[in-house]
């Protein structure tokens, strides 16, 4: 029997969600087959088979969260036997005819002796021991709560607290044995009093109605199953900490500026009608991809990092630009990278733009593309929106926002005419970079945007 264990897929990952499962215990695997589809903080990865044989075991079910180094399947090679004392608890009681394959308590090969009937617990033979423990027996959810700790939901236990009422005093007439809202309703109007004792009683009133006159008003409360609960794992996961990190690490700069960009719509026009670029998709994203590489050559420092070392803070500037764009999938955002992307020509860049895109959109990102980023483009404008304070992509100095694009009304020469204008934002780490800097960084992708032919010089 051959165990595979999970494997960390990417750079320092601790764990990984089982998204869906290729095979079954049953099937016959080759080497390389897929199987498993697992979502680990960076992206969706397929996992193919170190073995080839029969699979016997699946240690994880789908939506369920692995360590890494943990056992993920088990598989038996060739000449080893699937172990019976695993069929028995995997295998359904519908199921088919098949291997015996799985975990669970099974007769033993040697011949028992006749089972002893008797009127005790005592006299009753031991049962063997399993293989591998069962399913725990489910919990009878019905026993009364303990006196100690009175069953209630948390909205009832907090009222509970406000009125100064002990929830082991109240009554409890919930299905589960639980103290229900109109129990503890009841209880505070008899022992507050909210009654007069000259006036006649009233007709019996509501849970609702009573914790309406003890608090002096109407109590809203969230109508069952009204949230969704998601849980934060896998990409967001992910996001979230690196977000959090690089906010209350790198104290943020952020500026902004207005574009005339009408040149850069005209070039990105003429070029999807060039021959040369038939068949490759070219939108205006392309041209600020080509302005953030040209700023980054002639800005350097924004180009870097913040490194903190045992003998102190250092700068690293790079003399390499893997480009990172911020992409939106539904699993979450992802910030895949172009590796050299100052090498590339402009054709070169628009084929690696859609195709970093076209991956994204399928979470079919590798780890290692998302890896040693070291400037970030978000194209905020898909959206419709005109700009943003986009947060550092962490261990970066600078992070683009690029904004619709869309006529307006706009002053050229003393007269006012239509152009496309758009918006062009930065956040920048201020540890490293000053606001002169960050300035002359936009500024020069800014006149890009507003004149491509400088892209020749």
């Amino acid at each position: 029997m051959s165990t595979f264990n999970l494997p960390d897929v990417g750079e320092g990952l601790t764990e990984a969600d089982i998204v869906e499962w290729k095979v079954a215990v049953g099937d016959t695997v080759a080497v390389n087959q897929v199987l498993v589809e697992i979502e680990t903080a960076k992206s969706l990865v397929e996992l193919p088979s170190p073995f080839a044989g029969v699979v016997t075991r699946l240690h994880a079910e789908v939506g369920q969260t692995l360590p890494v180094d943990e056992p993920l399947i088990d598989i038996a090679q060739e000449g080893e036997a699937a172990p019976a004392a695993q069929a028995a608890a995997t295998t359904p009681d519908d199921a088919s005819p098949g291997p015996l394959v799985g975990s669970g308590p099974v007769a033993d090969a040697v011949k028992r002796r006749p089972r002893v009937r008797s009127t005790t617990a005592a006299a009753a033979p031991a049962r063997p021991v399993a293989v591998v423990p069962p399913e725990p027996t489910p919990v009878d959810r019905t026993v009364a709560p303990s006196p100690t700790r009175p069953l209630a939901k948390p909205p009832v236990r907090r009222l509970a607290k406000e009125l100064g009422v002990d929830l082991a005093q109240v009554p409890a007439t919930g299905p589960r044995g639980e103290v229900t809202r109109e129990d503890l309703a009841d209880f505070a109007e008899a022992r507050l009093g909210t009654r007069a004792v000259s006036a006649p009683a009233p007709a019996p009133s509501s849970g609702g109605q009573a914790l309406s006159a003890a608090f002096g008003g109407d109590v809203w409360q969230a109508p069952e199953d009204s949230v969704e609960i998601v849980p934060v794992k896998g990409v967001r996961k992910a996001t979230a900490a690196a977000m959090v990190g690089s906010a209350f690490t790198a104290p943020h700069v952020s500026l902004f500026v207005d574009v005339d960009a009408t040149r850069t719509m005209e070039f990105v026009k003429r070029l999807k009608a060039s021959r040369d670029f038939q068949g490759v998709k070219v939108t205006p994203l392309l041209i600020v991809a080509k302005a953030v590489l040209w700023a980054a050559a002639r800005n350097p420092q924004l180009n870097a990092s913040w490194v903190d070392t045992p003998a102190g803070a250092q700068i690293h500037v790079k003399r390499f630009v893997n480009l990172g764009i911020a992409a939106a999938t539904p699993r979450g955002l992802i910030v895949p990278n172009i590796k050299d992307a100052q090498e590339l020509s402009l054709k070169e860049l628009a084929g690696a733009l859609e195709q970093l895109s076209a991956t994204a959109r399928e979470g079919k990102t590798p780890p290692a593309d998302m890896r040693d980023g070291t400037i970030t483009i978000t194209n905020v404008g898909t959206l419709g929106v005109d700009t943003g304070t986009p947060i550092l992509n962490p261990g970066e100095v600078a992070i683009i926002a690029f904004g619709t694009v869309r006529q307006r009304a706009w002053v050229v020469d003393g007269e006012v005419v239509p152009r496309y204008v758009t918006t062009v934002g930065g956040s920048f780490d201020h540890r490293v970079v000053d606001g002169d800097q960050c300035a002359k960084f936009l500024a020069d992708v800014a006149s890009i945007l507003e004149e491509p032919a400088l892209l020749l010089d």
